[in-house]
């Protein structure tokens, strides 16, 4: 699993956020807690994912919601990396507060992202992506893992 590190703010000193550039974007709970083993709360990240691409801000092309993080991976659209990340954090934070009942912060701070270069074989990361519950014991089939999807599939 990918680990984001505090310092993680440093690490987007100098980037460009361009258009049309894709990206692996990962992003944790805060306090690494669990809290998409309910995966009621994970659908409410699922539907912050589509929304970015309904806005056109972004179009997904695989994602993966683990119980204490989520990978994303992305072609940028519209606006810039901090944009997204925070207007999907923020409203899917509203969503799971107002269901859980509860006024707290859910995201850690930040996020880490990687622009992937044209060669790399965006299949090939996709099924990465989608395969870390089946690397984390999660589940023993994909398919017995609810909070996943990716266009090529």
């Amino acid at each position: 699993m990918l680990e984001v590190s505090p310092h993680s703010a440093h690490l987007r000193t100098g980037r460009f956020s361009g258009e049309h550039q894709l990206y692996l974007l990962t992003t944790i709970v805060n306090n690494r807690e669990p809290l998409f083993r309910d995966w009621r709360m994970g659908r409410l990240v699922v539907d912050e994912f589509r929304l970015a691409e309904e806005e056109g801000a972004a179009r997904s092309l695989a994602w993966v919601v683990m119980p204490d993080h989520f990978h994303w991976l992305v072609e940028l659209r519209r606006g810039d990396l901090p944009r997204l990340m925070r207007r999907a954090k923020s409203r899917s934070a509203h969503s799971i507060n107002r269901v859980r009942g509860k006024t707290c912060q859910v995201w850690q701070k930040g996020f880490h992202d990687r622009a992937l270069r044209k060669e790399e074989d965006l299949k090939n990361i996709a099924r990465c992506v989608v395969a870390n519950p089946l690397r984390a014991g999660l589940v023993e089939r994909l398919g017995d893992y609810p909070l996943w999807d990716a266009v090529w599939l």
